[in-house]
């Protein structure tokens, strides 16, 4: 007989499915008080401010007390990339490709607002309440339109995929991507100023050609909404051609 499985504690908390005894005080923290300081100090000061010691400073405690509620920091990551995430908008009667075109955007608008967010999720499967929620309201808005549910998670990952991107694409150029400020450069602009002084026309034709045009001479395509439209069009038009194909005969 199979050996019963079981849910890692921090994902039973996650789901409010562990067992609470009823003897004894009240105890002083629980896991959403724990994550929410985190959030805070991760909002703060990125994910390098976040350890055992500074949250369990942050909520008055003990280190060791923290660790009834988190078994490791990646347990506390976990944790806090549920927590971060709102309710996703609900379907409702929006036609599906609007619908997902306004699920992509905020996702990415999360990842943006918590940048360190993008150093957990590119890595973790969704395991919590909040973020499998994302996913179920996607796969509901697909529902009907002749794609198997295997496609329908293929099409929900490639939009979160494309969000997650995106967003680290417009923090790393828009923000200050200390990649970029190591080498000395500011932005798009002088990433495109770069390339068109290292790049030999004989080797990267078509790209040396594409960057001495312009391609990257501006960083508000890479900021602002056009360059994200116009990659999102690009999906939903190859989501909309895959329903068109399960609808024939």
């Amino acid at each position: 007989m199979a050996e019963e499985w079981s849910l890692p504690p921090v994902v039973e908390r996650m789901w409010g499915r562990e067992q609470v005894s009823r003897r004894g005080p009240r105890p002083r923290l629980d896991l959403a008080r724990i994550t929410a300081a985190a959030i805070e100090i991760a909002d703060a000061e990125g994910l390098a401010g976040v350890s055992m010691a500074a949250v369990a400073a942050r909520v008055g405690v003990a280190t060791t007390a923290l660790y009834r509620y988190v078994a490791s920091k990646d347990d506390l990551l976990t944790a806090m990339s549920d927590a971060v995430a709102p309710l996703p908008p609900e379907p409702g009667e929006t036609p599906w490709r609007d619908y997902l075109a306004l699920w992509t955007r905020a996702q990415r608008d999360l990842l943006l607002q918590h940048d360190w967010l993008l150093s957990i999720v590119r890595l973790s499967p969704p395991m919590g309440p909040r973020r499998l929620l994302w996913l179920d309201r996607v796969l509901a808005a697909l529902d009907g339109l002749g794609l198997d549910d295997g496609e329908k998670i293929n099409v929900a990952s490639a939009l979160t995929g494309y969000a997650l991107t995106d967003a680290a694409l417009v923090h790393g150029v828009g923000a200050g991507d200390p990649h970029l400020a190591d080498a000395g450069l500011a932005g798009a602009a002088d990433y495109g100023d770069m390339l068109a002084q290292v790049l030999d026309p004989e080797v990267y034709p078509a790209l040396s050609a594409a960057v001495r045009g312009g391609a990257l001479g501006g960083a508000e395509g890479w900021v602002d909404d056009g360059d994200f439209l116009f990659g999102l069009g690009l999906l939903l038009d190859g989501v909309e051609a895959l329903i068109a194909r399960r609808a024939r005969p």
